[in-house]
């Protein structure tokens, strides 16, 4: 999953990243294909290159190894908001198969059976980045449908949602998991299952989901990680 979900990042690409497995994945590709993967962190800290896998968005190293660091306010309203980022990265606590996420509360918002840690800036993330990748592991805890909250908007509804809201980005453009990859329906935006992980089956991912999944007729299989991806990914993970 962490492998192709780095190999989702291309050289070059300004990436706005969450921290976890979305931190993992983009510090991946920065070791691999993509050494000049530009890293921005909701903290401020621009084209960070951490030796390590920071603990959370205000780790110490994101600031020593940036190329500069600025305030939230400017992160938000210069760099993400105008749509000078190619692509940010998201978890998701809940995903439903039109890709929006729920960060917020498992349960009724009034009366939740779990409140989660938030939205933080993934709302405006998955807003105005130029394309969103969701990083996700698959269950049918956390892919339901509805969402019991939308924090993140990903197509809302069905198509044109985003246009009506006036979001800049085009939305979720994969969603990867330890399944496989899931892609919208260009017609309906439904997420739907595109590629499969070696040794898994359609059969286990529609049974980790919480709605009928769709399956596209030309399922592949993803390529299996390198020995240079996974060693670079022991290293980082040794570290």
């Amino acid at each position: 999953m962490t492998v192709a979900a780095a190999r989702a990042l291309s050289d070059g690409m300004a990436c706005f990243v969450g921290i976890g497995l979305p931190s993992v994945a983009a510090n991946l590709a920065r070791r691999t294909h993509a050494p000049g993967l530009w890293l921005i962190y909701e903290s401020g800290t621009l084209g960070a290159k951490p030796e390590t896998l920071p603990l959370s968005i205000g780790d110490g190293i994101l600031a020593d190894t940036a190329d500069a660091v600025v305030s939230v306010p400017e992160v938000f309203n210069y760099w993400l908001q105008p749509g000078r980022i190619d692509v940010g990265f998201l978890g998701a606590a809940q995903i439903d198969r039109l890709g929006n996420i729920n960060t917020t509360v498992v349960g009724d918002y009034t009366a939740p059976k779990v409140r989660l840690p938030g939205a933080g800036g993934a709302p405006e993330i998955a807003a105005s980045c130029g394309e969103v990748i969701v990083v996700v592991r698959q269950s049918t805890r956390t892919f339901v449908d509805p969402v019991d909250f939308v924090t993140s908007v990903g197509y809302g509804s069905g198509p044109r949602d985003r246009e009506k809201l006036g979001l800049r980005g085009t939305g979720p453009s994969q969603v990867i998991t330890d399944y496989g990859i899931l892609t919208p329906d260009p017609e309906t935006r439904e997420l739907t299952l595109t590629c499969l992980h070696p040794g898994v089956t359609a059969d286990e991912a529609r049974a980790a989901t919480g709605w009928p999944l769709a399956i596209a007729p030309d399922l592949t299989t993803t390529p299996s990680p390198t020995e240079t991806e996974l060693s670079a990914l022991r290293r980082l993970r040794a570290q």
